[in-house]
């Protein structure tokens, strides 16, 4: 059965055309990719693609939760090797492909880098000095990155439609940011926390685009857990490279407690694991653009989250802004 870290079983017959850090052939690989990247967006993709924007909310709320318990680069570390751990039973089958592995090392070692070593502990890093809210706000330019690296990088055509539903989309992430009001908006500034995120925002534009265009074999992309746990594998050895060199800097420790633990198993399994399957079944189905939009979602449930938390109800404002992200979700990809 396929699965979302792979291409399609059309895609196959093109591979062995393919080059990772090359893309002479891009014609063909567009042509060849057309299936996976046009297809119509079904109610059941809508209903995967809910889910990594869900986690990761949560996982942006437990990250400034803890931001005093763990420094940031080791939680993602942290997060990592216990996932490694979770999936080392699920994606055994990796074992089998040693040979596959050793010659694709370097894009599994690149996805591994931008997805893994990269991105979430950007986010982290961010929420040492900024807020949840914010954090998944300035997340939710993915559709906006994904447009631009699409086309500056992968001969990615852009639509109208698509243009006018990332308008859409942001619009209605700015309502749910401002609470409705315009001099709160105008009143906003980016910190430390925000630069941060933008970064990290623009690896996972990259890591969703090479997904699409990684030429691992079909032995090893047939098993999800197998393909991920190659990516976890190179990706704990960036994230740990990068913890080592936060510890030498700051000398910061881990308090360990049993909210921290809790916490670390519920980014380990939630926003890594699930999230990462979910998203990479998506990128599959409907494209990575398409997929992007849904990441506007994130800041929604955060302030949903938060909301909940702190017992206050939704607001007018929220409704309207989620009405504003769906469309601009249904119009791009149309």
């Amino acid at each position: 059965m396929w699965d979302g870290w792979a291409l399609t079983v059309q895609d196959a017959k093109f591979r062995n055309h393919v080059s990772f850090l090359s893309f002479r052939h891009r014609p063909a690989i567009l042509t060849s990719l057309s299936f996976a990247m046009n297809r119509q967006l079904t109610p059941a993709t809508a209903m995967l693609l809910l889910v990594p924007p869900l986690l990761w909310a949560g996982n942006a709320i437990v990250g400034r939760l803890v931001h005093e318990m763990v420094p940031p680069l080791m939680l993602n570390f942290l997060r990592w090797m216990i996932a490694l751990i979770i999936l080392l039973p699920l994606g055994r089958a990796m074992f089998r492909h040693t040979g596959e592995l050793h010659r694709h090392r370097r894009q599994l070692a690149v996805l591994g880098l931008l997805g893994i070593g990269m991105y979430n502990a950007l986010q982290y890093l961010a929420l040492q000095t900024s807020t949840p809210i914010n954090v998944t706000l300035v997340a939710a330019s993915m559709p906006v990155w994904m447009l631009l690296i699409g086309w500056l990088f992968f001969s990615a055509g852009v639509s109208r439609k698509q243009v006018i539903g990332a308008a859409f989309s942001i619009g209605g992430v700015l309502l749910v940011l401002s609470r409705g009001s315009l001099d709160q908006l105008l009143a906003m500034r980016l910190v430390a926390g925000d630069i941060f995120m933008i970064v990290a925002t623009i690896s996972w534009s990259f890591y969703s685009w090479l997904l699409t265009r990684a030429t691992v074999g079909n032995a090893l992309r047939s098993d999800w857990a197998a393909f991920l746990l190659a990516q976890v594998a190179f990706g704990v050895v960036w994230s740990g490279a990068f913890a080592a060199g936060e510890w030498m800097i700051t000398a910061r420790s881990v308090a360990w407690s049993w909210p921290l633990v809790g916490a670390l198993l519920f980014v380990a399994v939630g926003p890594a694991i699930l999230a990462f399957r979910c998203w990479g079944l998506g990128v599959q189905r409907v494209g990575p653009t398409v997929a992007g939009f849904f990441s506007n979602l994130t800041p929604l449930f955060a302030a949903l989250m938060s909301s909940a938390f702190l017992g206050e109800l939704p607001h007018a404002y929220h409704i309207a802004a989620f009405a504003m992200i769906v469309g601009g979700i249904v119009l791009s990809s149309r």
